[in-house]
């Protein structure tokens, strides 16, 4: 571990998880439907981790249920964060908005190799992506507002797109002038 880390390794999984839940008692379906229509964002937790997770900060005790049943559905256990949860949220919260990680960008290593392309081919390609990423930026732009910190998520989101916009057409204006003979 480097000296941009702290020595609390957290996971973000169980954080969101526990912030859900101090939130609102929940059962395992609606943790994922929430988190499937307000957190795609930051995170691709499906549906089998929710409940391996719960099952684990449960174990933990972390969390607690009890079992509840809706019309003629099957029981379910609604979770509800123990004292000992909420210790170890603000524990974790404190964790994450306090220290810097690294953030390994996907498609840096192709950018490693960039030399091995034409600079007219890896020009192209570059704008190619650039295609998918504006795609992004602009669906980011369409989200409608959110209350609260959920809000904060959408704007980092489209700051770092944006940010990274930038940066691409830059260096695929560099790529181009590198292609056009010079006299």
């Amino acid at each position: 571990m480097n000296n941009q880390e702290s020595n609390t390794i957290i996971d973000e999984r169980e954080l969101l998880l526990l912030g859900l839940l101090r939130q609102a008692n929940m059962h395992g379906y609606q943790l994922h439907e929430f988190i499937e229509a307000n957190m795609t964002l930051c995170t691709d937790l499906k549906r089998p981790t929710v409940y391996s997770l719960l099952d684990r900060m449960t174990a933990r005790g972390w969390l607690s249920f009890e079992m509840a049943q809706e019309g003629n559905r099957p029981p379910r256990r609604v979770y509800r964060l123990t004292p000992t949860g909420e210790h170890v949220f603000q524990a974790m919260l404190v964790a994450s908005l306090s220290t810097y990680t690294l953030t390994r960008i996907a498609g840096d290593v192709g950018l490693a190799f960039l030399d091995a392309l034409p600079p007219n081919q890896a020009a192209a390609l570059l704008r190619q992506r650039r295609q998918a990423m504006a795609a992004a930026h602009q669906a980011l732009l369409a989200v409608p507002k959110h209350r609260g910190s959920l809000q904060l998520v959408i704007e980092h989101q489209r700051h770092v797109l944006a940010t990274e916009l930038d940066w691409l057409d830059a260096l695929i204006a560099r790529l181009e002038s590198a292609g056009v003979p010079q006299d």
